[in-house]
């Protein structure tokens, strides 16, 4: 190599060094720390620049600080009243993440508080919450998920404020669905409903069959209570 090829070589090199060395530093002054960036997409006004967020592919899992980072943003977004309304129903249908769904469970919209009800994702005591909610098809929602505690869906086959069609679905589980439920759990249920006023004739019929001889007593009450 000649000493004027040397040079070159080494003006190179240089000089891809101070363009790496300055994108560097505008990525890092581009940089928004996550706090800032949090707070700027919580109160933000700017619906398609949430609904971006909210549509935005996570990073590789594996890239710890980045995908941290992106599920604390969602936090923010699905909190954001001014997130439009599809966005927050899309995050509360597909959010594996507590932190989210948390947020989206307090929505205002029935709707959000729905698809985060059916979400199979939730931790039992999100969904065990969402029972309670003043919205009947929110609780029936919660009702129906396989992630609802046996103590959430006996409380449901009890309470006055359960509509027919809900107690309908309570009334097979340990039977026609989720035959390989504890015996004593799942009856416990199905004989709440028997005695639940608002059971329809149809599901206190098929009740008059069931395996458990307490569900069986529960109906010939209910029966003998509506001859009065």
């Amino acid at each position: 190599m000649t000493d004027e090829e040397s040079t070159t070589s080494t003006e190179g090199a240089e000089g891809a060094k101070s363009v790496k060395s300055a994108e560097s530093s505008e990525s890092a002054k581009d940089f928004e720390p996550l706090t800032v960036t949090y707070e700027r997409l919580r109160h933000s006004t700017d619906a398609a620049e949430l609904s971006e967020f909210a549509r935005r592919q996570l990073p590789d899992r594996d890239d710890q600080a980045a995908f941290s980072r992106a599920t604390a943003l969602l936090e923010a977004v699905g909190g954001n009243p001014n997130t439009p309304l599809e966005d927050r129903v899309f995050l509360a249908e597909t959010m594996p993440f507590p932190n989210v769904l948390v947020k989206l469970a307090k929505d205002p919209e029935a709707s959000v508080r729905k698809a985060v009800a059916g979400n199979t994702d939730d931790k039992n005591w999100l969904v065990g919450r969402l029972t309670k909610d003043p919205v009947p098809e929110v609780r029936d929602a919660a009702l129906r998920n396989k992630r609802t505690s046996w103590k959430m869906r006996l409380e449901g086959a009890q309470s006055p404020d359960s509509d027919a069609q809900i107690l309908d679905f309570l009334a097979t589980l340990g039977t026609e669905l989720e035959p390989d439920a504890p015996k004593v759990l799942s009856s416990m249920v199905r004989r709440a409903v028997a005695l639940n006023p608002n059971v329809s004739m149809q599901t206190l019929a098929k009740l008059e069959g069931d395996p458990s001889l307490e569900v069986r007593h529960a109906v010939e009450k209910r029966r003998r209570e509506r001859e009065k």
